[in-house]
């Protein structure tokens, strides 16, 4: 009985030293320059359906369900989705709208775990056109301050940004 006390003691000591290290917040984030101006941009990334077709996301579940609500490029206007393993579930809501400047959303994640971040586009008038940045950030709380310890987010998320910037490039200077 003592040892398995200790065992509990010292794993309970072992996840506590875990989550006092890790990080408490998070933010993945890419850039890009298009060659269209910033009005046409802002007005392609405010809109839910617009972004759905250039995610890195839509291509993994073809099938996946999607519905959307409100009108659509206006704060409160949101999307739920629904797919397989590599897409989940969840929703994301238009949240903050800064004209011609920065788009934040609200997505939470309900399967296969549930979690809610910030989305967001920051967009800068460039001689090349618009530079555009999409990320996402948001807190991490225990029990995911664990995995994170052993989980690098940049290199998770990161590549499927990259890839959903260079599609959205091709999309709109078309």
């Amino acid at each position: 009985m003592k040892i398995l006390l200790y065992i509990i003691g010292t794993l309970a000591l072992i996840i506590g030293i875990l989550h006092f290290m890790a990080p408490k917040t998070y933010q993945v984030d890419r850039k890009i320059v298009v060659s269209e101006d910033i009005d046409t941009v802002f007005k392609s990334l405010c809109s839910l359906k617009e972004q759905q077709i250039w995610s890195p996301w839509a291509e993994k579940d073809p099938e996946m369900k999607i519905t959307y609500n409100g009108t659509d490029g206006t704060v409160g206007s949101f999307t739920h989705w629904s797919g397989n393993k590599d897409v989940g579930e969840g929703e994301q809501e238009v949240k903050k709208i800064e004209p011609n400047s920065y788009i934040e959303t609200e997505l939470r994640f309900l399967k296969p775990f549930e979690s809610t971040s910030t989305g967001f586009f920051e967009l800068k008038k460039v001689d090349e056109g618009t530079e555009v940045t999409w990320g996402f950030k948001g807190e991490n709380t225990f029990p995911s301050t664990i995995m994170v310890v052993f989980m690098d987010m940049d290199k998770a998320i990161g590549p499927d940004f990259e890839k959903g910037l260079s599609k959205f490039k091709v999309y709109i200077e078309k």
